[in-house]
């Protein structure tokens, strides 16, 4: 099945009903289908045997319209992230090489040269105009691809992924098995469409049947006047984004769903939540682009097991395993294995995606972690990540847990240093208003002693991903380069 597939019954059985709203459109389901039939049937006039479009958009009915009608039409969307530098743009364009690019009037002169069609928003509006409104579906749409997106990071080389219709199909089951919606709800989505949480909680909406209320981006004052005006069911957000919330110092009395993902939602973060929200619902997931879901934390589990990621979700089994591949014991920490029908097609590697998978069907993104008596998982840290020091393994995440449990620290990030004596040596980059003295005192009797870093750097800013994680890569550069004076 495809992503577009509910659109017609939709269309038929609630024809009036709002699909999206924003502060000066809407767009009722009839309205919505007929929107996405004519992209489709436009791009199936388009001669090309390389059926992919990017597009270099703002948040926008558009945007969806576009990603919507490339599905239905067969086709690969790409969407590119209008903050990226001439240069981010042009690499991953040759990583695409995309038939047709759909780009933002603001855009078009910062677009790199390319052998690309290129249609300006208004050009494109114009193209779609007299399209049929009626299409024929495609067979084995859930088999195809048709989204295209790249793994945030600071530095290095950009990684292409694949997904195919059927891997977003079987996660947009999670909604309503695992985070417990129905298709009266309305969704508001404020983050930005090329970050894929938002992307998808926009169209798992619009495949289930939801309203969606979309903003152009994310402004706290707006999204919290949002949440009191409008009648707001669910939120899709990182916990960046809360913090930014939080210091509008506005309550919202509305009962509403809370869905975070991106970054680890800390337990002392998950009670701040109900001074200023005091009858949300709070849910989170733990999942990765290569993955989709993998465990879902419900609102009632939120408070027995605040430092867990949840179990796994209704579709998915896990598996936690020693370096030679053997399952371990329950309790034992070590590699998450996963299997599921939600994975992606691959990385693209010489133009075809190439998944790293197990003969049994299991995948893993090397996340370490546990799985207590109740079946919850708790995350350790990632190989990637992993201090090595003097031989002992040192997980970054659990040293920066401890020290956001201090009130007056507002995050804290911990990479390796290379150290000739040791290997390497954990050091932190602390945004708060609170001494070393204070924090290395706090961390006694949380922390081993090898694991309290060595090196601390005060800042007013910690560099984050488009997608709201912390650089880690950018950080470990601005070290490296002493860019920073620690005390």
């Amino acid at each position: 099945m495809g992503i577009t597939k509910s659109y017609a019954a939709h269309a038929y059985y609630q024809p009036n009903k709002i699909a999206i709203k924003t502060k000066d459109k809407i767009v009722t389901y009839k309205e919505w289908y007929r929107s996405v039939c004519k992209v489709a049937n436009w791009l199936h006039e388009e001669e090309s045997c390389n059926k992919k479009i990017a597009i270099l958009l703002d948040n926008s009915v558009e945007f969806l319209q576009i990603f919507a009608g490339s599905a239905m039409a067969g086709w690969i969307c790409v969407p590119l992230d209008p903050k990226w530098s001439i240069h981010e743009l042009e690499e991953r364009l040759q990583i695409v090489q995309p038939s047709i690019i759909v780009v933002a009037q603001h855009k078009r002169n910062q677009l790199p040269q390319t052998n690309s069609k290129v249609f300006s928003i208004s050009t494109w509006s114009e193209r779609i105009t007299n399209a049929s409104i009626t299409v024929n579906d495609i067979e084995k749409a859930g088999e195809l691809p048709f989204y295209l997106g790249f793994t945030s990071g600071s530095t290095g080389k950009a990684k292409a992924f694949l997904r195919s219709q059927q891997s977003w199909v079987e996660s947009f089951a999670c909604n309503v098995h695992d985070f417990h919606m129905n298709n009266n709800e309305t969704v508001l989505l404020s983050g930005t469409f090329v970050h894929s949480l938002f992307l998808y909680g926009a169209m798992s909406a619009l495949f289930i049947g939801q309203t969606i209320y979309m903003t152009e981006k994310f402004i706290p004052n707006r999204v919290l006047s949002l949440l009191k005006n409008e009648d707001v069911s669910v939120m899709y957000t990182v916990p960046t984004m809360l913090e930014s919330l939080y210091k509008e110092e506005r309550v919202i009395e509305r009962e509403i769903k809370i869905i975070s993902s991106g970054a680890k939602w800390e337990a002392e973060a998950k009670q701040k939540i109900k001074q200023f929200f005091p009858n949300t619902k709070r849910y989170e997931f733990y999942g990765a682009s290569e993955l989709s879901f993998v465990t879902a934390l419900s609102h009632h589990d939120n408070e027995q097991k605040p430092s867990s990621v949840g179990r796994p979700c209704h579709n998915v089994k896990i598996s936690i395993r020693n370096g030679d591949g053997q399952e371990i014991e329950q309790g034992i920490v070590g590699t998450i294995y996963v299997k599921s029908e939600q994975f992606f097609m691959g990385y693209i590697i010489d133009d075809a995606p190439i998944a790293q998978v197990t003969n049994d069907g299991w995948m893993t993104v090397h996340d370490v972690g546990y799985v207590d008596e109740d079946g919850f998982l708790y995350i350790v840290g990632r190989e990637k990540n992993m201090i090595i020091f003097g031989g002992i393994n040192i997980f970054p995440e659990e040293i920066e847990s401890v020290l956001q449990m201090h009130p007056s620290v507002e995050e804290a990030v911990v990479v390796g240093k290379k150290d000739m004596y040791w290997g390497e040596k954990p050091i932190v980059l602390v945004k708060g208003t609170v001494s070393k003295k204070e924090l290395k005192q706090f961390c006694l009797g949380r922390l081993s002693a090898y694991k309290i870093p060595t090196e601390w750097y005060f800042v007013d800013v910690i560099p984050h991903t488009s997608s709201g994680k912390v650089a880690r890569a950018e950080v470990k550069e601005m070290i490296e380069q002493q860019e920073l004076t620690y005390e």
